[in-house]
């Protein structure tokens, strides 16, 4: 027979085996090892749509705007939607739209404001067919508001003249620009 030390020591030392066993299978040394972070791809697109058109009606089922774009991306690390030539129709209930245009667009994730960028151009027929143009590089748009702003240079032809000024707040409805610094204006006598 065995010696009792020697049956000890295998005992202890099958202990030992099973620890180390699932020690190991447990704490392996990739645990230990730093994860690389996942870079995010801020410009990863997860759908797009050519040739996109959207209308919006009010609760009184009149026409509130209509916009069609050559191209919308949707972004999907930060829910902004991309425009390229957005052209949109802001009817306001009535039949006399502002028409908004320019080369690019961004369209926030719930749809309530629109940057507009390189060539800008709203413009107006009113009812006695006089034509308003506001040009600018930049502008920030609220549809639903009817309200348009801009930091940026703004020129304004119509109403037999032309203003020029930095910065400028739209309120559409009421058909009212205001514009907020250097302005200047050149108007035809009569």
């Amino acid at each position: 027979m065995l010696s009792k030390k020697f049956r000890r020591f295998m005992l202890f030392g099958c202990i030992a085996a099973i620890f180390a066993a699932v020690g190991y299978w447990n704490i392996s040394p990739e645990r230990f090892l730093d994860k690389p972070v996942v870079a995010v791809d801020e410009s990863a697109i997860d759908y797009y749509a050519l040739n996109a058109h959207s209308v919006q009606y009010l609760p009184d089922g009149g026409l509130q705007y209509d916009l069609t774009s050559d191209k919308v991306e949707h972004l999907k690390a930060t829910d902004v939607s991309l425009l390229t030539n957005p052209d949109l129709n802001m009817y306001r209930g009535t039949e006399f739209p502002w028409h908004v245009t320019s080369l690019r667009g961004e369209v926030n994730a719930d749809g309530t404001q629109v940057e507009l960028i390189d060539s800008v151009r709203i413009a107006r027929t009113d009812e006695h067919n006089r034509e308003l143009i506001v040009t600018s590089t930049r502008m920030t748009v609220f549809p639903q508001q009817q309200y348009a702003q801009t930091d940026q240079p703004v020129r304004i032809d119509g109403a037999g003249g032309v203003s020029t000024g930095n910065g400028m707040k739209a309120y559409l409805k009421e058909s009212r620009i205001h514009l907020l610094s250097n302005v200047r204006g050149q108007y035809e006598a009569r």
